[in-house]
């Protein structure tokens, strides 16, 4: 597969400071997921005592997630005229701000609707957020290396999404306070750590932009497939606590069906990592018909064994995936949308995540584990049906 990449790239990438700025992206990218990895458990601890409900802390953060959802295309169409380093810099002192007003309006026992202002405040730029991230490691990175260092990153946020929630609980034990203080803290890494990106900057006066070119229609095939994929891993993700339940477990033990999941999508990241390659649409296929094997063999259930089984193969398949959707919409898109589109992508992930969490919620796990395995069943088919035209030459490849 050809990928067009028309963002150029530092010259001599192999260089110290081209690897130290590679580096320093790698690490940015690490910390920002952190208050969205540990939101589920510091919000819930925060408004705990605010509520006498630890379920408010889902509420939290369904609003934060919504916001990011509504916030993520028109947020990212305002910085497009800006240099991509310091709008993203801009975007996370917002989220940072809105983040610590979470932590000072717990703090002094402020009214619960305030929190979830603030959070709201917080999820408007986190979309955005990322597809900034995501644009910026195109000036850093030749294409021939853009697959490893997608694989670094997504090793790294799987990495995050393990450490995080455990942070969040080890400090929320004693100050729930304190854990949503670190987490703001922690959060803040993006600002410091990105590398000055000159040539990362918006059209100038008398440049094209290139914002009114349309997306190509495949576009949404993949949107479509990461919004099955995010469905998929909420399934296990969000219902971790049903799943103990259910196999005669106690709540504390819901950690080790997240914890088998990013196992396996760490082991995943490293294996993209070391391949360095761009997969094939059948391949890619293939990726889906197995994620959704294994998760057909989540809900068929039976025994803990089998279930792990399928939570580890399916996370080994979200880095290979998610590695090839941002490669493909990175290829698709026009020059000057791609940090919207970028945006986009994690908001379909976020809308999968939204879906399952609410059929989760109405009607239990069974029925989410039903509709997210339904979601890639379809996705699967549709993948297969794109990769058989395009081989025939009857759609023209990205």
């Amino acid at each position: 597969m050809t990928l067009k990449h028309v963002t150029p790239p530092l010259r001599k990438t192999g260089t110290p400071r081209a690897g130290a700025s590679i580096l320093r992206w790698q690490l940015a990218y690490g910390t920002l997921g952190v208050p969205q990895a540990a939101a589920p458990i510091a919000f819930g601890l925060v408004a705990l005592p605010l509520t006498g409900s630890v379920e408010s802390g889902a509420t939290m953060v369904f609003a934060m997630t919504t916001a990011q959802v509504l916030g993520a295309v028109p947020v990212s169409r305002l910085g497009r005229r800006f240099n991509g380093v310091h709008y993203l810099r801009a975007l996370i002192a917002v989220r940072t701000i809105a983040l610590a007003a979470v932590t000072v309006l717990a703090a002094v026992g402020a009214p619960f609707a305030f929190l979830v202002a603030a959070v709201v405040a917080a999820g408007l730029v986190n979309g955005a957020a990322y597809g900034y991230q995501r644009l910026l490691l195109n000036y850093l990175v030749s294409p021939d290396r853009l697959p490893r260092a997608l694989g670094v990153a997504a090793t790294l946020n799987e990495i995050n999404f393990v450490l995080s929630p455990v942070l969040a609980s080890l400090l929320g034990a004693v100050s729930p306070v304190g854990a949503m203080a670190a987490i703001t803290v922690l959060g803040v890494g993006p600002m410091l750590l990105l590398p000055p990106i000159p040539q990362a900057r918006g059209p100038q006066d008398g440049q094209p932009s290139g914002t009114g070119e349309r997306i190509p229609a495949e576009v949404l095939l993949w949107l479509f497939c990461a919004a099955a994929g995010g469905a998929a891993v909420a399934a296990v993700e969000v219902g971790a606590v049903s799943f103990a339940l259910s196999f005669g477990l106690a709540p504390g033990w819901a950690f080790l069906f997240a914890s088998v999941l990013c196992v396996g999508a760490v082991t995943g990241g490293v294996w993209v990592s070391l391949r360095n390659r761009v997969p094939e649409r059948w391949k890619v296929a293939f990726f889906l018909v197995m994620s959704t094997a294994a998760s057909g063999v989540i809900l068929a259930g039976g025994h803990i064994a089998l279930t792990l089984a399928g939570a580890a193969v399916l996370g080994f398949f979200l880095p290979l995936l998610g590695t090839f959707y941002s490669l493909v919409v990175d290829g698709l898109a026009p020059p000057g949308r791609r940090a919207e589109m970028f945006a986009f992508l994690r908001t379909a992930n976020s809308l999968g995540v939204i879906a399952t969490s609410g059929l989760l919620a109405l009607r239990g796990l069974p029925t989410a584990l039903l509709g997210s395995a339904a979601l890639l069943l379809l996705a699967s088919c549709l993948a297969a049906l794109h990769a058989v035209l395009a081989r025939r030459g009857r759609r023209p490849g990205p």
